[in-house]
């Protein structure tokens, strides 16, 4: 896989998985802790989303570690939230363990990339 086609595939995998987010959130009991934290689960999947595409049109290489430092951040806070979700029981394990494996491989994906261009 060349470059080009994987910053495309990764772009899908985070809009993918902030849809999923989307998605499982409606399909789960609200309840006022559920909806705080649903807030902010979905804040910060669609913000991993949202950044990582701004950081593929950064300007420069110092605009790119900006942008993908947010989008690490992000992905992790939304690894939290499913973390949250899952050890109150708010969420079953089986409902949210492929979000969470993704979720995982996003934040490692993007944590190299990030650490490759602070070495540069």
């Amino acid at each position: 896989m060349n470059k080009s086609e994987f910053v495309e595939t990764l772009k899908k995998r985070t809009k993918k998985l902030a849809v999923d987010i989307i998605l499982f959130y409606d399909n789960i009991k609200k309840t006022d802790t559920t909806r705080i934290i649903g807030r902010q689960l979905i804040r910060s999947a669609t913000s991993t989303a949202a950044n990582y595409r701004a950081a593929c049109i950064a300007r420069s290489q110092k605009e790119f570690f900006s942008k993908i430092s947010i989008v690490v951040e992000e992905a992790d806070e939304t690894l939290f939230w499913l973390e949250v979700l899952k050890d109150t029981k708010f969420a079953s394990e089986e409902s949210i363990q492929l979000l969470m494996k993704e979720t995982l491989e996003i934040v490692k994906i993007v944590s190299k990339a990030r650490k490759n261009v602070g070495n540069n």
